[in-house]
């Protein structure tokens, strides 16, 4: 009985990766109540029109977003409805990440110099929010954050003195420590990390973490296999050498396989190597053989598939189905940020309050 549950479940979850992959790669031609979108994205009312770079997918039915102006929003019933729960006091502040562990826990982290950079979680599904940390570093300009579980959690911010600064907490996000820099490489000239997507700070498992970065000479990922106190470095083929360029986005279906997304945000330029990927734990990386045809900021494996990914930017989503080695645009709406769900649900957020949920 105990290995026919098993090849159910089994079954099941390579079901639900095939789904969501066809759902992408046919034009959408499902009718919904909310607004329809376009291949497989369904856009639903926020209600806002802030900007939401920060997205945490709980699952088909429960999300997060957070955005400009401090704004939190969250779903329960698959975007037919959201609910304002924004931090009080928070309306002055850009909130770019959010990591959600169920519908009702989440941290939140406003980016910005100094006191700007700001970390807030919930117990209780936004009713209530608790500041659990506030830089005092002048120098300090924190981008993303990550967990590995429900306790363990880092948060990264541009060089300080030189390095990388990395904060920890061990306790969901109630107290946290800048951790020492000595395993840290020393930062490039210029480098810093993108406060774009909240994917700049990506962990897999229970220790590993990458950190991308750009503004530089050339654009890198740092890895850590102790969560953040050592660190080793990799240079990504996707081009640097402008504040503007770099690797925006890291996604790891497990701690090996990993794809890189970036290039160079402004609009009127061209992103050529847009992605990259590796295969063995970001020790190197190489470019896609057919990569998106424009910047990508946001990146996300689909669920239970081992090679199936979607990259997302202002001009569009991009699906691959070979690792990273290949793309095809599927999508031309404007998204920052995806992420998916365990259970298959894939939720997409972006400018002018757009939040899409895959059908």
């Amino acid at each position: 009985m105990r290995s026919m549950r098993g090849t159910r479940r089994l079954t099941a979850l390579a079901l639900c990766g095939a789904a969501v992959t066809a759902a992408l790669a046919a034009p959408s031609a499902q009718a919904a109540p909310e607004r329809r979108g376009e291949r497989g994205w369904t856009l639903t009312a926020t209600g806002s029109d802030a900007r939401f770079r920060g997205l945490a997918a709980v699952g088909r039915d429960a999300a997060w977003v957070a955005g400009s102006g401090g704004t939190v929003l969250r779903t329960v019933d698959g975007g037919r409805h959201w609910s304002d729960v924004s931090p009080p006091g928070a309306a002055g502040l850009e909130l770019r990440d959010i990591e959600a562990f169920d519908r009702r826990r989440a941290v939140a982290l406003a980016i910005g110099e100094g006191e700007a950079s700001r970390v807030f979680r919930t117990e209780d599904g936004g009713t209530t929010w608790t500041e659990s940390f506030r830089n005092d570093d002048a120098r300090a300009f924190y981008d993303c954050l990550t967990f590995f579980d429900s306790r363990h959690g880092l948060a990264m911010s541009d060089p300080v003195d030189g390095r990388f600064r990395i904060l920890s907490t061990s306790d969901g996000g109630r107290n946290w420590r800048v951790l020492p820099d000595a395993g840290m490489p020393a930062a490039q000239p210029g480098e810093a990390g993108f406060a774009a997507s909240g994917q700049c700070l990506v962990s897999s498992g229970a220790e590993d973490v990458w950190l991308a970065t750009g503004g530089s000479a050339t654009a890198r990922v740092l890895h850590s296999r102790d969560r953040g106190l050592t660190w080793t470095e990799a240079t990504s083929p996707i081009p640097a050498g402008d504040p503007a360029r770099g690797v925006f986005g890291l996604a790891f279906r497990d701690r090996t396989h990993g794809i890189a997304v970036g290039g160079d945000y402004r609009a009127d330029q061209p992103s050529p190597d847009a992605a990259s990927v590796t295969r063995d734990g970001g020790r190197s990386w190489r470019s896609a053989a057919t990569p998106p045809p424009a910047y990508r900021s946001g990146v996300a494996w689909l669920p239970h598939s081992a090679r199936s990914a979607l990259a997302v930017g202002p001009t569009g989503t991009d699906l691959t189905r070979d690792g990273g080695r290949t793309w095809r645009t599927v999508d031309t709406g404007s998204y920052d940020t995806v992420d998916c769900a365990p259970d298959g649900g894939c939720w997409a957020s972006g400018e002018k309050g757009r939040v899409a949920r895959l059908r």
